[in-house]
């Protein structure tokens, strides 16, 4: 298949438009500037100029190919209603493009969004709309309602690995080192489900390739949680600073904007895509990548 990817040059993508090139496929990935062209054209994809906001564009790109692919989100927190709402309009406008063509339609959200304490399987669906990010999944359903071919992958809070340069754990890696302390909140017994970043990018590729139904919920979870007082253990000890316990109150103080997703408990589990699909996560955990050279060595900032 000649596939259109978003956030091809991402830390998820780019590691996705591999996966995809080895298996056979061709790659159209979007390009915002020159140099993301270069980069996509340099790991032997084709570069289709444009972005998010420039709706003409993605329309080409859809129509140019096989299948899609969205990985792309605006990643500025402080505009979050903004972004969500844009990242709702590409769907609907990819969606509109699709229907009546039965390519497939990956996109991308997160076990978080549905997170309600228990373990969240496959069939969860979206409960609070309180949530700006929940208009992604929402927005899916309203595409799959016209009859388009579309799934979602949801990917864990944590996608770790090598050149994890803005994720979750590496804004609390850099939080520790500003404050000179780790911390968690009370017990820090709330978990994070997590999954390499090469894992999820064969989901990806597994999820394109499958004859999936409309509306179907991937998760590309390889731990089902791994507790935050074990993440941030982790942290400390790497960093050579103190663990210390926080009460809600003072979380915000140390976290700040972030607090959300430091006291998020979000177990989750993969049993159902690891089934269908036949995905099986073998790279390593979370942990392995904190206590080793992943996120502390001297290419990790």
């Amino acid at each position: 298949m000649k596939i259109f990817v978003t956030g091809a040059t991402g830390f998820v993508g780019s590691a996705v438009v591999q996966e995809l090139l080895k298996a056979g496929h061709t790659v159209l990935g979007l390009a915002r500037s020159e140099a993301s062209a270069q980069k996509l054209k340099a790991a032997g994809a084709e570069a289709h100029l444009g972005d998010l906001n420039d709706l003409e564009s993605i329309k080409a790109g859809v129509r140019a190919a096989d299948g899609v692919i969205h990985l792309g989100f605006i990643h500025d927190f402080t505009r979050f209603p903004e972004v969500c709402a844009i990242d709702k309009t590409v769907i609907e406008t990819m969606g509109g493009e699709l229907i009546g063509t039965d390519k497939p339609f990956i996109v991308t959200s997160g076990t978080a969004v549905a997170a309600n304490n228990d373990v969240l399987t496959e069939a969860g669906r979206i409960h609070s709309f309180t949530n700006p990010r929940t208009a992604t999944e929402l927005a899916v359903d309203a595409v799959a309602a016209k009859g388009v071919r579309v799934a979602v992958v949801r990917l864990s809070p944590s996608v770790h690995g090598d050149e994890d340069r803005h994720g979750f754990v590496p804004m609390l890696r850099n939080i520790a080192k500003e404050k000179g302390k780790a911390a968690i909140i009370n017990e820090g017994t709330n978990v994070w489900p997590a999954v390499h970043r090469l894992d999820a990018a064969k989901l990806y590729r597994l999820a394109i390739e499958a004859p999936f139904t409309a509306g179907t919920r991937f998760h590309a979870v390889g731990e089902e949680g791994v507790p935050m007082k074990d993440i941030a253990g982790a942290i400390a000890k790497k960093l050579n600073v103190p663990l210390v316990s926080l009460t809600p109150e003072e979380a915000a103080g140390y976290f700040a904007w972030f607090t959300h997703f430091a006291s998020l408990n979000n177990p989750a589990s993969s049993v159902v895509t690891q089934a269908t699909l036949g995905w099986e996560p073998v790279h390593p955990g979370l942990l392995e990548d904190l206590h080793g050279d992943v996120y502390f060595g001297q290419d990790s900032e």
